[in-house]
């Protein structure tokens, strides 16, 4: 049997996950103001061991949201998820945080685009189709009433920026799906055992986040 741990600490949802053969079996999670991911996620991870009834060294594999998305939430679960890989000797996951999110979405048709929060009007995102095919790379941009303008399809937004992007999105085939607001170790069950069925793994001792703020920097005008 794969078992695989399965965390997710990208945004304010600390959450984790154990799936077998792709299926969640056991998922705990809190999504609060104050980021406790620190305090949570190894109590979270020793509770869903536990509760399977299984040990560590039954794991299969250990992944992790690889973002973009918070910082310190990002470094917490990367720390985590090393640190099992280097005690249990198993592979390391990287999950695409907005494919994580956007997968909570079920429709037959349209685009779907993730969102996480970065500050004021900008955003982390990325356009998938219904059936997950990426349609555009990850990018962080700042959102104009202009954005996503020349999609004619129905473009279903989730993440943490709905409320603040309905103001300035506004074309009648933009909708909103508010209740889907952050990723989850639960949807990355599928995800990362395919990529595990594949050996698409990374290195444990150089991965590192996507941050994506990198791409950000420039040099300041004289």
């Amino acid at each position: 049997m794969s078992y695989i741990l399965n965390i997710e600490t990208a945004t304010k949802n600390c959450s984790v996950a154990l799936a077998k053969e792709g299926k969640t079996i056991l998922c705990k999670e809190i999504a609060e103001e104050g980021y406790s991911h620190a305090e949570r996620l190894h109590v979270f991870i020793e509770e869903i061991i536990s509760e399977a009834n299984i040990a560590l060294k039954d794991l299969a594999a250990i992944a992790v949201s690889q973002g973009p998305g918070s910082y310190t939430g990002l470094r917490i679960g990367v720390s985590a998820a090393k640190g099992l890989c280097y005690a249990l000797d198993v592979p390391l996951i990287a999950v695409d945080t907005l494919r994580t999110l956007a997968s909570k979405v079920v429709v037959t048709d349209g685009l779907i685009v993730p969102m996480i929060d970065a500050r004021r009007m900008e955003v982390y995102c990325a356009i998938f189709s219904a059936s997950l095919e990426k349609k555009r790379e990850v990018l962080a941009e700042i959102i104009t009433e202009n954005s996503f303008e020349e999609i004619q399809e129905t473009v279903y937004f989730v993440g943490d920026c709905n409320e603040k992007c309905k103001s300035v999105l506004t074309k009648d085939n933009f909708v909103f799906l508010d209740a889907i607001k952050y990723p989850s170790a639960n949807e990355m069950s599928t995800l990362s055992f395919d990529k595990y069925k594949i050996s698409d793994t990374v290195d444990v001792a150089y991965f590192e986040p996507y941050y994506l703020k990198d791409f950000l920097i420039t040099t300041s005008k004289k």
